[in-house]
């Protein structure tokens, strides 16, 4: 069997897990701007590079032997990463949750003929291909997300720790959140609706309103209510209001004793530590997507823990495993839309649709579907 050249930009508790897990059928290289991010790697069959993304000469000769490329990289960087990506004609599977409009590059992708699938994570990712499969099968009148990753150990004060990217996590809490409701967008602070939800094994979570529902209120322009919102355990989020109204997520510079610093960036300095996973602590990923027709209702819920014997964590699993499925699925020939895609896109077809279960299901990331009749 012709073994895919892959390289995984990135190498991130996630990107550490797309590059092993599609090391197992393909020749792939791990790319990242830390020596010491890609240590672990060394146990595996996967060849490492140490890299700056931001050299665009750079990351267009060192992308260029390459069959695919996957985008593992803070969301700030995403966007940029992508373009040099497509300008060099590869195909390519992103999870960086940039705030950009991907859609933007489109023209760009089909004009050098390149299959690029943007957001192919778990929320944002497999709940758009949920969607994505029942749109075009549903009068839908209604989409939810309901998602979170959090610590198996709740540990004060925080109670969360950050199983991706920490600034992309303030970036949620920053971020104006748009949904759809009656047909129209709304646009709302980040951090407000908060809800109580009861979940199985899990408990009570509260909820509220994060910029997660992207693409969907553009693709779907027709489905009158939308929205995405995010899980934490109870009390996380009157923190985080704290933290952001009093200016500690703000990128303005402010004068200290004459010197100009960045909020955030003294903020992150001192939060991240906290969040920072230990090696060897557990997650677990809750998620409940309802997606409702005039006569039904389905239900897709997954509850997925850390994987002891490989030591992965959870968010790694759900989010990076997607990911390699779609990847699997250009590779084949089986997804083959020239532009940029959405997840909902890679859905609306009933093969990819149930192969990405499948291969899913393959690695134990289970999702439970439920049919309510009206």
């Amino acid at each position: 069997m012709l073994r895919n050249k892959i390289i995984v930009l990135g190498a991130g508790l996630i990107g550490k897990a797309i590059a092993v897990d599609l090391s197992k059928h393909h020749d792939v290289t791990c790319a990242d701007i830390q020596k010491d991010a890609l240590a672990s790697l060394s146990r595996y069959k996967i060849k490492t590079v140490v890299a700056n993304f931001k050299d665009k000469k750079a990351l267009l000769k060192l992308i260029k032997p390459f069959d695919l490329v996957i985008g593992s990289v803070p969301g700030f960087m995403g966007f940029n990463t992508l373009k040099t990506i497509i300008e060099a004609k590869k195909n390519v599977v992103d999870i960086s949750f940039f705030p950009e409009n991907a859609l933007l590059l489109d023209k760009l992708a089909r004009k050098n003929h390149v299959t690029a699938v943007v957001d192919c994570g778990v929320a944002p990712g497999m709940c758009n291909i949920f969607a994505g499969y029942h749109y075009h099968r549903l009068d839908m009148i209604g989409y939810e997300c309901l998602v979170g990753g959090l610590p198996v150990v709740r540990e004060w004060p925080f109670e969360y720790k950050a199983v991706f990217s920490p600034a992309d996590v303030i970036e949620e809490y920053t971020r104006p959140a748009r949904y759809i409701e009656k047909g129209k967008q709304v646009v709302k602070e980040a951090l407000t609706d908060l809800e109580k939800v009861k979940f199985d094994k899990v408990g009570e979570l509260e909820s509220f309103n994060s910029d997660g529902l992207r693409s969907l209120a553009l693709t779907m322009p027709d489905v009158p209510n939308m929205k995405e919102k995010t899980l934490r355990y109870a009390g996380h989020v009157e923190l985080m209001k704290v933290f952001r109204e009093t200016g500690l997520f703000s990128k303005t510079p402010i004068d200290i004793h004459g010197k100009k610093v960045v909020p955030l960036e003294v903020t992150s300095k001192l939060l991240f530590p906290k969040w920072k996973m230990k090696p060897g602590e557990e997650d677990f990923t809750v998620m409940r997507v309802t997606i409702e027709g005039k006569k039904e209702k389905y239900v897709y819920s997954l509850l997925d823990y850390f994987d002891k014997k490989t030591n992965t964590t959870s968010m790694a699993k759900t989010t990076g495993y997607t990911c390699t499925a779609v990847a699997n699925l250009i590779l084949s020939g089986a997804y083959s839309r020239k532009g940029v895609s959405t997840p909902e896109f890679v859905g609306e077809d009933e093969k990819c649709f149930k192969s990405v279960l499948a291969y899913l299901n393959e690695r134990n990331v289970i999702y439970k579907k439920k049919i309510i009749k009206k």
